[in-house]
């Protein structure tokens, strides 16, 4: 209260619109808490747990959700989602694997696997962009899709199962100084994520096709272009997290990567990319990521495998449903 008026003066820090806007627009801090209250707590109820070897193994299972999390994040700020992630990432790792004892071995596995992911993107993204689907259902038709030429493949190779590659499985399970070796891998990816959203005019494209479209197409936007790139992009990381999972569980089918499909959804909504689009980075995804894999661990200590399922999902849905009530504009 000031002695001349005898208004009362608050502290904007007090305010909730403050905390709201400090959510909104700086996601990672409160992200960050979150993770760090999350690994003590795992080290309080598995004493000795938190080691050099834990924290390699939590990175190494949270950079493939990361990874597939990143293609939900960029489809996301233009208001869509890709729900044929799961299915493309799973492909690249099996059609991989066939290549094995193929003419041109495994690196040409490699490519036929990321043409064909970007392919699936491609397509996808015509749809959006051009035939103006909703992304829900273009991309939901083209997992199902996918999948199916997956299984034509596998029967054309006569295989119900193939050997992952030495080296992916190196990449996927070998560390470096105590360095997983996947961040090899991710690291690039996460760089080129983050500078394309915060450094480049297609970034900027992306947003201002998520906050308004309307507005975009006044401004010259080719937003049918943009998305066309953004979806094969998106199909391009599906398909490198579908190699760097092969190599980590040593194994390839054509749904290995499927579980990772929901989770990838959480771990942009919870980093702070919002849904309807225009809102959040790749940044706060990574962080979100760590979190669910983090969670999973706590989870695996004290609840068998039915019930973690349940209580997993249900924390997801309420950290993921009350951090989108608190940072909700207005």
């Amino acid at each position: 209260m000031t002695a001349a008026t005898g208004t009362v003066v608050r502290n904007r820090w007090l305010s909730a619109a403050t905390w709201r806007n400090l959510l909104r627009d700086y996601p990672i801090v409160p992200l960050t808490v979150l993770l760090v209250l999350l690994v003590i707590l795992a080290d309080i109820l598995s004493p000795g747990l938190v080691n050099q070897g834990w924290v390699t193994s939590i990175v190494r299972q949270a950079t493939v959700l990361a990874i597939l999390a990143g293609c939900q994040t960029l489809t996301m700020l233009t208001g869509g989602i890709d729900l044929s992630v799961g299915y493309v990432a799973s492909m690249a790792g099996f059609v991989t694997a066939t290549f094995v004892h193929q003419p041109g071995g495994w690196p040409m596995g490699v490519v036929v696997a990321l043409v064909a992911a970007a392919l699936a993107g491609l397509v996808s993204g015509i749809g959006v962009g051009i035939f103006k689907v909703h992304p829900l259902i273009v991309t939901l038709g083209m997992g199902l899709i996918v999948f199916g030429f997956s299984n034509v493949w596998q029967l054309q190779s006569v295989q119900t199962g193939a050997g992952v590659p030495n080296e992916i499985h190196t990449i996927g399970v070998g560390t470096l100084g105590g360095i997983p070796n996947d961040l090899i891998v991710f690291v690039p990816v996460a760089i080129v994520l983050i500078l394309v959203l915060k450094r480049t005019g297609y970034g900027r494209m992306l947003y201002a096709i998520g906050d308004n479209p309307i507005a975009a197409r006044l401004s010259g936007v080719r937003s049918w272009q943009v998305l066309i790139v953004l979806y094969a992009m998106s199909g391009v990381l599906a398909g490198i997290a579908g190699l760097v999972q092969s190599g980590l569980a040593n194994t390839a089918s054509v749904t290995l990567v499927q579980p990772y499909l929901l989770p990838s959804v959480a771990a942009a909504v919870i980093g702070g990319t919002s849904i309807l689009g225009g809102r959040g980075g790749y940044s706060g995804t990574i962080v979100g990521a760590l979190i669910l894999t983090v969670l999973g661990s706590v989870l695996s200590i004290v609840l068998p495998e039915p019930w973690r399922q349940i209580v997993f999902g249900s924390i997801v849905v309420l950290v993921a449903a009350a951090y989108a009530r608190v940072t909700a504009e207005g």
